[in-house]
């Protein structure tokens, strides 16, 4: 037999070479999704942080370095106030009406009956169906249906309307994705619980407020979230339904990075844009995301 020492060592070294290739193999399983990752984000974003310290047009194979002269202009550019405006408007819109409306539409269909299963396929449509198409359906309902029934007129043809327009668009599409969401949070309340708290007197509001909405914070950290990031980096729906127009009364500033970038040949200012974009973005997005896990309660 032998030694216990020596027995133990060889148990040892056995247990630290399978640990070793486990964690070679898990390595190589994730190695074709890392080289896409590192091909397609990693090295344009790299080359986006170079080229906004240049003038490159986008065209010519030369180009000089400008140092922090782009982003010098964009800090003192007033074209970018009108992008930034609709911008936030849009996203406040959207972030409260659409996890409203998905919530709203959750706890309405969380009562079970006989058609439940079609109306959330039904509120869920909308997201499954082309973002061109979908601009073409709104389209022709603000100018052939409100104008003259409802005597609303020109919603996404008037600066003053047109991005509240463009915004009731979003809520149509996207509240039947919060509503998913909504849905398998509220089904994962216990329903014991809701029976106790209901034995105890509580009213629908407080058992709400007090129970089901702590119990389903998790999910709303994760729609508000995704929702103030697609918010703030809106450039689809603007594409699709109004191009920026009419003027540039619907510009965004996701919408104006591509058109500095490829329409005016700025790229090295559009880059510049896009990575102060990108900076704003996840500082709000990692902020939200800290303060609303505050409410969030483990089972």
């Amino acid at each position: 037999m032998g030694h216990p020492a020596a027995i133990s060592r060889s148990g040892k070294e056995s247990n630290i070479n399978t640990i070793s290739k486990s964690r070679i193999e898990r390595f190589v399983l994730v190695l074709p999704a890392l080289g896409l990752f590192t091909f397609f984000v990693v090295v344009p974003f790299v080359q986006g942080v170079v080229y906004s310290f240049t003038n490159w047009d986008g065209v010519s194979r030369t180009y000089d370095f400008v140092g922090f002269r782009n982003y010098l202009l964009l800090f003192s550019d007033p074209e970018l106030l009108l992008p930034i405006k609709n911008t936030l408007i849009f996203t406040a819109i959207t972030v409260v009406g659409v996890n409203a409306l998905g919530l709203g539409i959750a706890l309405l269909l969380n009562f079970q009956f006989r058609a439940s299963s079609f109306f959330r396929s039904l509120f869920f449509f909308p997201i499954v169906m082309s973002l061109v198409m979908v601009s073409y359906i709104w389209s022709y309902l603000f100018s052939g249906f409100f104008a003259p029934v409802l005597g609303i007129t020109g919603v996404l043809s008037n600066p003053k309307t047109v991005m509240f327009g463009i915004a009731g668009i979003a809520l149509w599409r996207d509240a039947g994705f919060a509503m998913v969401t909504y849905h398998a949070a509220l089904v994962a309340v216990p329903g014991d619980l809701i029976a106790a708290v209901t034995i105890d007197g509580a009213s629908p509001f407080q058992k709400f407020r007090h129970v089901v909405f702590p119990l389903i914070a998790p999910a709303v950290t994760i729609n508000v979230t995704l929702w103030l990031g697609w918010g703030l980096r809106v450039f689809d729906y603007v594409a699709a339904a109004t191009r920026g127009g009419p003027g540039n009364a619907s510009m965004t500033v996701a919408f104006q990075v591509y058109k500095m970038t490829f329409v005016y040949n700025k790229v090295g200012y559009g880059q510049t844009a896009a990575i102060i974009m990108m900076i704003v973005i996840l500082v709000l997005a990692i902020t939200t995301t800290s303060l609303l896990k505050r409410r969030e309660v483990d089972l």
